[in-house]
Parts: C-alpha cells; sequence; structure tokens
C-alpha cells in the first residue's frame, strides 16, 4: 500500500435484531480496515440508550462483559481514523446525547466542509461542544429548534451541510439512515431475520448472514420503526458522485458499491493499466493487500507472470499513523519484507493503487533493488493525485501530495524507479464502469462548495 493516506470511517447499524451488540462487533470488525484508532456501540432496548467507546481495535476495546452491558435489539457502531478533530477520547463515536427532543444517538463517515463556519454560528449563540469533531455539528442542528418529527429536524439539519457524509442515528426505537446529496460517502441497506441492517461496506453484511436490499441514494434519510421503512429526501438536487478511492483502496474487495464489485474493478483496473503503460520485465508484485487485484489484472492482460514478491506483516499498523518521516520509513521495512529469492536478479514491475507522498514507494524501490532486483518499474492503478480531499480522507493540503508539484518524469526519479506510469483518469472510469465518480483528488473539480476558509487555507499550502 503505497498511499500513505487516513481512511475514513465505518459505521454500522441494526433495527430489531436480537443481540445487536455482539452483530455490530461482528460488522465493525469486518470494516476494522476503514478506521483503527477507536470504536464504539450504542444500544437501545425500547427504553434506554447505553454505549461504550474507547481507544484500540474493535476486538481491544470491547469483550464480552461489555457486549453483555449493552442490552437492546437496536443499535449502532462507528470505527474510527480521524480525519476532522483531534485523536481525543471525546472524538470517539457514537456519540451519546440526552436531550428534551428526547435521547439519541450519532455517528459519522465522512467529513463537513462547512463545520467550522457552523460551529462558529453555534458557539456564538451559546453552544457548547462535546468534541471537536465536525460530527457533532448534526446533534446541534436537529436539536436547536423544533422542527416537528425527528425526520423534519434531520431534513433541516442536513440542508446546511456541505461534504461528503453519511450518518446514522439511533433513538430509543428508531433508526435512521442518510448520506450526503452527493452519493459521495457509501451506505447501504440489508435484511437480518425479521430486521434490518445498515452498513458503510456490503461485507459486514456478509459476515453477519444478512441480506442486502439496496444502496441508500445520495440525499435520501430512510426511517426504520416498528412500522417498517419509509423514505424521504432532503434535498431536491442529488447526485450520484461516488468518491474514486473508495472503489481504489477503501473498500474490501469483497464489497459491492452501486452494484459493482471492487475486487472486480480493481482488477480491471489492472488490465487497463497493463494496456496503457506496457513494461518489458520478468516478474509481476502487487504491494499488499489493495493491490493486489490490479497485480492480478495487470499479470494476465501483459502475460508476465504474477509472484508474491512482498509479504505483509499482518500485526502491524498502516505507515501512515507514525507521526515523524523517520518514523514512517522505518515502518514500511517493518510492514513489508521483500521475498529475495523471487526477486533477485529479476526485472519486477511493481503495482500499487496510489502514490501520495512517495515515501513508501521509494521504500519499497529501494528494497527490491536491495534484495537484488535489476530493474524496477513502478506501476499505479490510478492517476496522479494532485488535489487535496476534504470529504473524508486525510490528505487536506497541497504540501502531501507529491504530485501536485512534481510531473511524472519528477516522480520517478524522486522515488528511484526505473520507470513510472499511471492509470489514465478515463481509463481509471472506464474499468471501474460507473457512469460518473467524485475525482477531485486528480482532477481538482469538487462535487460541492468550497467554503473559504478551506480554499484560503490550501492557496497558503500550495
Amino acid at each position: 500500500m503505497g498511499t500513505e493516506i487516513h481512511e475514513e470511517c465505518g459505521v454500522f447499524g441494526c433495527f430489531r435484531v436480537k443481540h445487536a451488540a455482539e452483530v455490530t462487533y461482528y460488522a465493525l470488525h469486518a470494516m476494522q480496515h476503514r478506521g483503527q484508532e477507536g470504536c464504539g456501540i450504542v444500544t437501545a432496548d425500547g427504553k434506554n440508550l447505553v454505549g461504550h467507546r474507547n481507544y484500540g481495535l474493535v476486538k481491544e476495546v470491547f469483550d464480552q462483559k461489555q457486549l453483555d452491558r449493552l442490552k437492546g435489539d437496536y443499535s449502532i457502531g462507528h470505527v474510527r481514523y480521524s480525519t476532522t478533530g483531534a485523536s481525543h477520547l471525546s472524538n470517539i463515536q457514537p456519540f451519546l446525547y440526552y436531550h428534551s427532543t428526547g435521547d439519541f444517538a450519532l455517528c459519522h463517515n465522512g467529513n463537513i466542509v462547512n463545520s467550522s463556519i457552523l460551529r462558529e454560528e453555534f458557539e456564538k449563540n451559546g453552544s457548547i461542544f462535546q468534541s471537536t469533531s465536525d460530527s457533532e455539528i448534526l446533534a446541534h442542528l436537529i436539536t436547536r429548534k423544533n422542527y416537528g418529527t425527528r425526520t423534519d429536524a434531520l431534513k433541516e439539519g442536513l440542508k446546511r451541510l456541505e461534504g461528503g457524509f453519511a450518518f446514522l442515528v439511533l433513538t430509543k426505537d428508531k433508526l435512521y439512515a442518510m448520506r450526503d446529496r452527493y452519493g459521495l460517502r457509501p451506505l447501504s441497506l440489508g435484511k437480518m431475520g425479521d430486521g434490518y441492517v445498515v452498513s458503510s461496506e456490503t461485507c459486514a453484511f456478509d459476515v453477519i448472514g444478512a441480506e442486502f436490499i439496496r444502496d441508500i441514494k445520495p440525499g435520501e434519510i430512510i426511517k426504520i420503526n416498528d412500522q417498517g421503512i419509509t423514505s424521504e429526501f432532503y434535498s431536491e438536487s442529488c447526485y450520484d458522485k461516488m468518491c474514486a478511492m473508495e472503489y481504489i483502496y477503501f473498500s474490501r474487495p469483497d464489497s459491492d458499491i452501486n452494484g459493482i464489485n471492487i475486487y472486480l474493478s480493481r482488477k480491471e483496473c489492472g488490465r487497463r493499466l497493463a494496456k496503457e503503460c506496457p513494461c518489458q520485465a520478468d516478474i509481476v508484485i502487487g504491494v499488499p493487500d489493495s493491490s493486489l487485484s490490479a497485480a492480478n489484472g495487470y499479470s494476465e492482460e501483459s502475460g508476465i507472470p504474477l509472484e508474491t514478491g512482498l509479504i505483509k506483516n499482518k500485526y502491524m499498523g498502516r505507515t501512515f499513523i507514525e507521526p515523524s518521516q523517520e518514523l514512517r520509513e522505518r515502518g514500511v521495512k517493518m510492514k513489508l519484507s521483500p521475498i529475495r529469492s523471487v526477486i533477485k536478479g529479476k526485472r519486477v514491475v511493481v503495482i500499487d493503487d496510489s502514490i501520495v507522498r512517495g515515501t513508501t514507494s521509494r521504500q519499497i524501490v529501494q528494497m527490491l533493488r536491495e534484495q537484488g532486483a535489476t530493474q524496477v518499474h513502478m506501476r499505479i492503478a490510478s492517476p496522479p493525485m494532485i488535489a487535496p480531499c476534504f470529504y473524508g480522507v486525510d490528505t487536506s493540503t497541497y504540501d502531501e501530495l507529491i504530485s501536485a508539484y512534481k510531473s511524472v518524469d519528477e516522480v520517478c526519479r524522486i522515488i528511484g524507479a526505473d520507470s513510472l506510469g499511471y492509470l489514465s483518469k478515463e481509463g481509471m472510469l472506464q474499468a471501474i464502469g460507473a457512469k460518473d465518480l467524485c475525482m477531485a483528488c486528480f482532477d481538482s473539480h469538487y462535487p460541492t462548495p468550497l467554503y473559504e476558509d478551506i480554499k484560503n487555507a490550501n492557496k497558503n499550502n500550495k
């Protein structure tokens, strides 16, 4: 994995599902790749809400004693990386609120780009925030005034938010699920027994034995209660602009988004990459784990044998959580180990999903040369990342992106490869098979309004 970027978060919810806490535990475990900093679960039993959250992996935060304490057949859960908000316990979700309009819990995947403007407005009017997370903005929006029903309050609150998000809200007897009107963040609905589940990724449904029903639509608010499911839209203008990085990197290969399987789309990206960026080499290797599908496709299309040339230490964290460049580079060597007998004396094509800072790519090239590779050719199954993302991916400044300043040839020299090739934007769209995607990190065309504080901050960094 050469991206060195933070993933988004993952959310999951149950309605009328027995042992909801345990089901949520297994679902969050299936989505652990979306967040390894902290996690939490809130459950409801028709009368009360109770929750637990902490730093760490799902298996570290929850044991049987904790799960037994979380009573009820309704739940929401969250795995987190910090995209907005510092790494404080107060920012770990779900958030649980006790309020005169009715107690509720809330969790969120994505990023609200106008959160600082809204937060300043609320604080001037006397609001007090419990966290520095942008997720808390919606809680303040839906409790500020009496909008009538909870659905009405959510509709009015969501209208004020800009960005990419998937929210879950749990009351003592209802579950709400909603997506941003641009469709940037994924969210799916499933059936489990007599109840329902919602999830950031469909791979969680397979783990718990749920049946996929459909993707929740951009701008949609679904309410699940004892009467069934109702659907409303908070905006008349909705777009399907799924984040391209969900297909390239974030989602698990066994997940489907908008009817498209992640593994097959990545494999097709590898095939098209072989056509667009051919190479004379002896072996193809993929950077584990998210690039293995593309490496398979590149090998099949090019006819160059696929080999396992890099082994991943599954007990290592991801390199981007290291706080300094020195530790980050050391972390790459601890996480990835080349197989010398496979690499020695070979011309190697390395397939990776993306290059962000270039740290990991440079280290991989160096390690392969140290193990006897005669040539190292880097092939990237996505276009160059030239612009920051504000929708839940932690690349918020141009300084974090090597391709924002450097040409392909310059990046090639910096990482020390013999050659470097990227999949084109057109090739990636065709390979994934989606009609439209958010490609802002590749082309600077942002689907949502960018507010002045964000634009100015990044103008200063560019």
